[in-house]
């Protein structure tokens, strides 16, 4: 059947060549739409449903909300785990779903979600997480810093809220903009115990008249002066309110006062984040952008980026909204890399190929299919929804060297044809159908074995796709694509090779034994050769010890799940104690991140204390996360290392009670995107749910 291909292609040549430009032109396409990023999500197929319960301990918050949620939540279809978590104010109830029902996740767990008893009514609404979004998604961060000191905390939130969060939410594939930090704008009732005494009214009917004055209600149509006045109720401010007692009313503020309260009194967000991006920044808000799962991450920041910029228009004078954390750079300097590295593995084979082969013309041959099989592999992980990162660029890159070895097989047998024909025919070149027919015998000889040759090579990789949870969604893309450009190379050698190597091979070929490079290789493993065969059983008796030996090595070979990816930025993620208050988080935030400053190649800090409000972070209060942005390599001090500078830095933040963690930021990230298994129902006491919370939260980075 493969010789009939061949035969069938060289016949119908502009059929193929047609072909191939078409598919050319698709996989051309596909590479420019294929998603980019840097790592592979590797966070489970999940559902978090985050539900505040505000001033309740961890252990009301277990019994009243999470155990409820979490016994709800396992008969979801598909549900294969249910992982509850209690903290101060919040419950976090994590439902890792089956690969399978990734689509379904927000329809089969609402419902679940409403159900009576599922939660108590003191709670606030349970909080979805998007389906289609995890914590890896948070691709771009941004501070509202006020240069001119005018605007409080307060003002500087109401303007995330009411302004940014909005405008953002509205670029395509931003999932979620997550409001961290800032003030939260309320009225203050104070109440006076002798005012009240005097009238006599109790603490109950001045808290049924503020929330009565502040209902609205809707009424009907009023028919006056034949015109319809339709009717409504407003709610009114508290010092309109009045209180029924003892026959007569009186106003709120005659018995309480009521404030609008300045920065200094405001309500704190709960678990509340302190950070400055530079020194005279001192107060500042800070807004995440989470991006849809699968969708191109260079793209969505290039959108908010330029979002941005049009709202900067639209801010007070004196506020700026300052980049805290972009992970554009981190892709583009990873795929950049390893399309270079692609790049030089393109130019090696044509080096080695014209040094062997000592014919231009064909070396052009292998090179040509290299980069359509690539292509062609980018269609099938276009249409599979397999981004672009440095695991799948990674499979590419190590097909490579497979992928050429049909080529340059037939190319050489192309070549013992043309030699033996011109051996037997010296006065004469070959006609046009006869150099045809020799490319279609040599390309008939060899072309099956090399076609099941590759497709051998493409299922080695089968192993692979047995991996599960993270290891297997790391390497799945790996093996994915070496899979594709694989059986990409194994198509192209009996269909396109065959048509190149008859426009291709042509003019003067110079015979394997002129080759210099050939006769000397030939001299050195012939003898080799000839002393192996004359002695096999010491041959496999060798090869038997050298393979006992290299179990020492494998035995003491360290193992890591993945390197450390050097992104540039460093995330310092220190741990303080159970039960730090907002106050002095707030203090050490600001200690540490001037601390960090003082360091002449770090361009900039911004440090985050607590949860954002969204269901992918559930860090607590203790939780320190401080994104260190560094200059660009050459404004470092001289003999200043990577490795140096982390030591610099943690030297200088050593305090008391902290316990300092440097990561990198997105590779961990994606790495522990989702908590440990630890309980199904989650029945703990407080303290072991705020440790436990902890520990998770220093085992890993932000959701």
């Amino acid at each position: 059947m493969i010789a009939h291909l061949i035969r069938w292609s060289l016949a119908n040549r502009f059929l193929v060549l047609l072909a191939t430009l078409l598919v050319s032109a698709w996989g051309v396409w596909s590479v420019s739409r294929t998603p980019l990023d840097a790592l592979p999500d590797l966070s489970d197929v999940q559902v978090i449903v985050r539900t505040p319960y505000p001033g309740q301990a961890p252990q009301i918050v277990e019994n009243q909300v999470t155990y409820p949620l979490t016994t709800t939540m396992l008969s979801v279809p598909g549900a294969k785990t249910v992982r509850g978590y209690s903290l101060f104010g919040d419950s976090f109830v994590y439902v890792l779903f089956e690969g399978r029902y990734g689509p379904l996740l927000g329809a089969l767990a609402c419902p679940r979600i409403s159900q009576p008893g599922s939660k108590p009514a003191a709670t606030r609404s349970a909080a979805l997480a998007r389906p289609d979004a995890t914590g890896v998604g948070w691709i771009y961060e941004y501070a509202l810093v006020d240069r001119t000191g005018r605007l409080d905390i307060s003002e500087l939130r109401a303007l995330q809220d009411w302004f940014l969060k909005y405008e953002l939410k509205s670029v395509p594939n931003v999932a979620e903009v997550a409001t961290l930090g800032g003030a939260v704008r309320q009225y203050q009732v104070v109440l006076d115990p002798n005012r009240l005494r005097a009238y006599g009214i109790t603490h109950r009917e001045v808290v049924d008249a503020i929330r009565g004055a502040n209902s609205e209600a809707g009424g009907s149509v009023l028919e006056l002066a034949r015109s319809g006045i339709r009717g409504a109720s407003d709610g009114g401010i508290c010092a309109t309110s009045t209180i029924s007692a003892r026959s007569r009313c009186v106003r709120v503020r005659a018995a309480c006062r009521c404030d609008w309260p300045t920065s200094l009194t405001c309500k704190w967000v709960r678990n509340c984040v302190g950070a400055s991006p530079s020194s005279t920044a001192r107060r500042s808000h800070c807004g995440i952008i989470v991006m849809r799962s699968g969708k191109n991450a260079l793209e969505t920041i290039a959108a908010v980026k330029r979002k941005i910029e049009a709202l900067k228009s639209g801010l007070p004078a004196g506020v700026e909204i300052v980049e805290t954390y972009d992970r554009s750079s981190l892709i583009e300097r990873s795929v950049r890399n390893l399309a270079g590295k692609l790049i030089e593995e393109f130019i090696v084979v044509a080096l080695v190929c014209l040094a062997f082969l000592f014919h231009l013309r064909s070396a052009l041959v292998a090179v040509v299919s290299l980069p359509i099989g690539v292509l062609m592999a980018f269609i099938v992980m276009r249409y599979q929804g397999v981004n672009a990162n440095i695991m799948s660029l990674g499979g590419i890159a190590i097909a490579i060297g497979a992928m050429v070895d049909a080529a340059i097989v037939m190319i050489e047998n192309a070549h013992k044809h043309l030699e033996h024909w011109r051996a037997d025919h010296p006065d004469r070149e070959p006609t046009r159908a006869e150099h045809w027919a020799l490319i279609a015998e040599a390309s008939v000889q060899v072309g099956p074995a090399l076609f099941f040759s590759l497709l051998i090579i493409t299922l080695s990789f089968i192993p692979i796709f047995t991996l599960q949870a993270q290891e297997g969604r790391l390497f799945a893309p790996l093996a994915f694509t070496k899979t594709y450009a694989m059986a990409a190379a194994a198509g192209l050698a009996v269909t396109l090779v065959p048509v190149l190597m008859g426009y291709f091979i042509r003019g003067k070929i110079r015979p394997e034994d002129r080759n210099p490079l050939n006769r000397m290789l030939v001299r050195a493993y012939r003898p080799m050769l000839d002393r192996v065969l004359r002695h096999p059983r010491w041959t496999i008796g060798i090869a038997v010890l050298l393979l006992a030996v290299t179990v020492i090595p494998i035995l003491r070979l360290g193992g890591e799940f993945m390197p450390a990816l050097d992104e540039g930025d460093i995330l310092h993620m220190p741990s303080a104690l159970p039960g730090l208050s907002t106050a002095k988080a707030s203090q050490l935030l600001q200690q540490m991140d001037r601390l960090l400053m003082t360091v002449p190649e770090v361009k900039r800090v911004f440090g985050k204390m607590g949860r954002a409000e969204t269901a992918t972070d559930p860090a607590p209060i203790e939780m320190t996360e401080t994104t260190v942005q560094f200059k660009p390599r050459d404004q470092w001090r001289a003999g200043m290392t990577p490795e140096k500078l982390l030591e610099e830095l943690d030297e200088r933040l050593k305090l008391p009670g902290i316990a300092n963690v440097w990561i990198h930021r997105f590779a961990t990230a994606s790495i522990c995107s989702q908590p440990a298994s630890r309980h199904r129902s989650g029945s703990k006491s407080p303290g072991a749910i705020l440790r436990s919370s902890t520990r998770w939260r220093r085992q890993s980075s932000s959701l």
